[in-house]
């Protein structure tokens, strides 16, 4: 399994004008590709300290705070 900084040869933290989850991973995607699919495969999204299963559509303030969180396999 690959790491989001294998994707952004080690960079971790971004400053992204984005209206939506959906847009903020295009973005991304734009300047590292590969990136959106690996989040939508492997990673949640947690916006502003809250996990979202389904956050694609969600709307982002100016100063949201988003991290991707691997899921945890299990059963």
């Amino acid at each position: 399994m690959h790491s989001l900084r294998e994707f952004t040869g080690g960079q971790h933290q971004f400053d992204v004008d984005a209206p939506s989850v959906r847009a903020l991973l295009a973005a991304l995607d734009a300047r590292f590709p590969g990136f959106e699919e690996h989040v939508r495969t492997t990673m949640i999204v947690a916006v502003d300290g809250e996990l979202h299963p389904d956050a694609w559509d969600m709307p982002l303030r100016p100063d949201s705070e988003v991290v991707f969180v691997p899921l945890i396999g299990g059963g």
